[in-house]
């Protein structure tokens, strides 16, 4: 399978620079048989009562830190934890660092590179104050890059880039099919018979990385750590016993789902590290429908919808919604998936 089949033409004033006000008026593609264009408030009517909508209450950190080495100036981007103090990052520019180098962001909190990988990635160790609190002190929000701010102010982009329901700090990046959601709205799909559950999916850096290498198959995944507790796995499996259908809000939630789901669709709870890569031809097991954002070009998260809806009509409806005016990415309109794998 070639990663550019995974390619489509995507005009740059398709990609939201700024979020829909309030966030439940964005607009929201359905895509099953046919295509039918709505707003995201109209989704308790879209759903049926019994089923069950997951969402992932992680919480994005301040996660993009500016420091020095020596003269140099390093960005860093942390995207996987492995301890309070250890850090899995991007930095940029990479090779200006070795193992062993100090990287300072303040007077006092810096790192040590513990180890240097590929693709510009490291392992950092953090010192001075706790953890925590020098990336809150010297972190700012880690905007995707195709979100321009130049010198603009950004203090907006630390409530609009985060849930309502964000409550588990620990993501670089925020679960942006989340971002539509208002408490209006969940009182609404309450009111209609529709179940809500969370699950926690720290999103990691790696959701901005392309796919670079021309087979898709030898892409490498980055790991994101995750849990599912266990009330929350038998109450999933209880919607689906009694016949409804589990509704993941996002790809981070299905990504989990289905990564604790057993061949038979049942849910175990789950903690830890998936890398789950989901490309066409896969048979998904824990979820029936799939609420998400627009994605690029050439993604992993492009694969996983095509995977998810069949990539011809998944180009159909990208092709409807740029023809329509649609919104595209973390700040965009949303689309409501039927699954069709076999």
């Amino acid at each position: 399978m070639l990663t550019s089949d995974f390619d489509f033409e995507l005009p740059r004033d398709c990609i939201a620079q700024q979020p829909a006000n309030p966030r439940d008026s964005s607009r929201l593609l359905t895509v099953g048989k046919k295509f039918e264009d709505h707003r995201f408030f109209e989704l308790p009517r879209l759903l049926k009562p019994g089923d069950c909508l997951v969402l992932n209450d992680t919480k994005v950190i301040p996660a993009k830190l500016s420091g020095t080495r020596g003269t140099a100036k390093i960005e860093i981007t942390l995207h996987l934890r492995h301890s309070a103090q250890t850090w899995d990052a991007f930095a940029r520019p990479a090779r200006k660092l070795k193992k062993g180098d100090r990287i300072q962001f303040g007077i006092d909190f810096h790192a040590e590179v513990l180890e240097k990988k590929s693709g510009g990635e490291v392992t950092l160790r953090f010192y001075g104050l706790d953890t925590d609190t020098g990336i809150e002190k010297h972190g700012i929000m880690p905007l995707p890059p195709y979100i321009k701010r130049g010198d603009e102010d950004t203090s907006s982009d630390e409530k609009n880039y985060q849930t309502i329901y964000a409550a588990n700090p620990g993501a670089v990046a925020a679960p942006t099919a989340g971002l539509h959601y208002t408490s209006q709205l969940f009182e609404n799909l309450e009111q209609a018979g529709i179940f809500i559950e969370k699950l926690t999916l720290h999103v990691g850096a790696g959701t901005f990385l392309p796919v670079k290498s021309d087979k898709v198959e030898e892409h490498v995944m980055h790991s994101e750590w995750g849990m599912i507790d266990t009330p929350t796995a038998d109450h999933l499996n209880q919607a689906r016993s009694r016949g409804g259908r589990i509704v993941a809000a996002g790809t981070t939630v299905l990504r989990l789902l289905e990564s604790a789901a057993t061949e038979s669709g049942r849910i175990k709870p789950f903690e830890g590290t998936t890398d789950i890569f989901i490309t066409p031809g896969y048979r998904f097991r824990g979820v029936d429908i799939l609420q998400t954002n627009f994605h690029l070009p050439r993604s992993t998260l492009f694969m996983l919808v095509a995977a998810f809806s069949g990539l011809e009509r998944m180009r159909a409806a990208y092709l409807h919604a740029i023809n329509n005016d649609y919104r595209f990415y973390s700040y965009g309109d949303a689309c409501l998936l039927e699954c069709f794998s076999s």
